[in-house]
Order: structure tokens, then sequence, then C-alpha cells
């Protein structure tokens, strides 16, 4: 991928975009010119599951220009219920594979770049700088806070979130920049200081989930990366989201750096 910023590049839109983008171009906050940002962007998604299905799927059809798979898992008849980009006919390919060629038929002019690995810092530190944003759809804790510290180093924000059973979370980080008192925006340790202990949150496979749940969440994420990417809205930045199903009710919790250091120290 070559090493040209968006500012650098144009990123025209031909008639079958516009035409396809229309909903999007009528929007003023958007437009034209943000319809291209959107052309323009890289986007790297960890994990083709639960979350990045509709992540991967929304983003695809609001015309993200590269997409990034980061994925070494193969679907499975149980992903079904909720990885919705998958289906019955892609059991046992990878699901970077089977993403692809789903994304490739919703819209034939977004670049799937994918990759058959699990995500780490040594992963990130080798392919992170292609991207402009990361979205973290993944469903273990040494993937989060491994995307969490890479993306901080990069300087690269991070769209994160994640379910349980009947809840589900997400926040919006950007722990190099300042806010408007003058400090640094708080990072996911600030909001997580620790990985808990193996064994204490159980996984969706133990629990169980619902798979709508996921849908929920990872709309959500995909739209805070399309606020990030045209500049529009208030990004959920030192605020979590947290969506309980069950209640209907979403909550807002505001967080911030547990250590405040001032931008010029």
């Amino acid at each position: 991928m070559d090493n040209l910023t968006p500012d650098e590049i144009s990123f025209p839109l031909s008639a079958d975009e516009i035409e396809r983008y229309r909903r999007h171009i009528l929007l003023p906050e958007i437009g034209g010119g943000g319809q291209q940002k959107l052309k323009s962007a890289r986007v790297l998604v960890i994990g083709a599951g639960g979350l990045g299905a509709p992540i991967l799927e929304y983003l695809a059809a609001a015309g993200i220009g590269t997409l990034g798979i980061v994925d070494d898992d193969r679907v499975s008849l149980s992903n079904l219920q909720r990885q919705v980009i998958h289906d019955t006919g892609t059991i046992g390919e990878m699901k970077t594979k089977s993403a692809r060629e789903a994304i490739a038929r919703l819209n034939p002019h977004v670049r799937v770049v994918d990759y058959e690995d699990r995500f780490s810092a040594d992963w990130a530190a080798h392919h992170l700088q292609r991207f402009q944003v990361v979205v973290d759809g993944s469903d273990n804790f040494d993937t989060r806070y491994a995307a969490a510290d890479s993306a901080e180093q990069a300087r690269i924000p991070l769209v994160t979130g994640a379910v349980g059973r009947f809840d589900g979370s997400l926040t919006v980080l950007m722990p190099y920049e300042t806010g408007a008192d003058g400090m640094l925006l708080p990072g996911y340790r600030d909001l997580f200081p620790e990985k808990p202990p193996e064994g204490l949150v159980p996984s969706c496979a133990e629990t169980g989930v619902v798979g709508a749940l996921t849908g929920v969440i990872g709309t959500l994420m995909a739209m805070e990366t399309i606020k990030l990417l045209t500049g529009i809205g208030d990004p959920l930045l030192g605020r979590l989201m947290l969506y309980d199903a069950l209640g209907a009710r979403f909550d807002i919790i505001k967080y911030r750096r547990r250590t405040p250091k001032a931008a010029a120290e």
C-alpha cells in the first residue's frame, strides 16, 4: 500500500458511486466531500466474527475505500447465529476469505486486504501504519489490550467494543490527543487498567450471546468509525456507551485519564 495520505490523492466518485451513495450525499453533514473521504479511507477491522460482521458490512456499504481484515479463524456452523457476513456455504472457509467474498458481492468498489493472522503487537508493528482507523471487534482480552496499546503507540484512532450475554459496550480512543481542558484524552488502560484473571470472564462459547446484540454494538461501532472519518458529530471519546438489551436501555459513563498529564509534558 502506498504511503500517500488521503489529502494528497484525489478520489472522485464515479456515476455509479454517486447513485450508490446518494442517501449519504444528500446529507449536508456528509455530502460529496464526506463521501470522498470515505472512499479514500483505510480502515482495519480486527476480527470477522460477531462484531466484525456488521462492522464490515456497514463500512463496506458506506463506501470505505480499503478495508483490512485480520482474523485467523474458520467459519463454523455455530458462528452463523450472529456472524451474518458468513453463510452455510462458507462453513470451513477462513473467515477473512468468506468476508472478502461477501464484501465483493455487496460493494465492488471496496478494496479488501485480508490477513490470515491473529492480531498481536508484533503484527501491528509491521502493518498498522497502513491504516487510518482501527476497529476492534475481537472477543478476547489479549487482543483488546494489544490493539489498544498498538493503536496508541501508532497514534491511530481506535473504536473498540465488547458484548456479553444480553449487554454490550463501546468507546472511541485517541489517548495521544488532548481534550478541551488541555489534558491528554484517556486510553484503554485508564478504563480497564489490567486484564482480568484467566477464566474470570467466561466467553460467549461458555455462556451464550444473543446474535442480534452483536448487530447492535457492531453497527454502533461502524457509525463511530464513519463519524471519525468524515469529521462529523461527537465521537465517544472519554465516554463508554453501555447497552442493556433486556432493559432496552442505553447509558453513558464518562471516564478520564487516571494520571492526567498536560500535552506539553
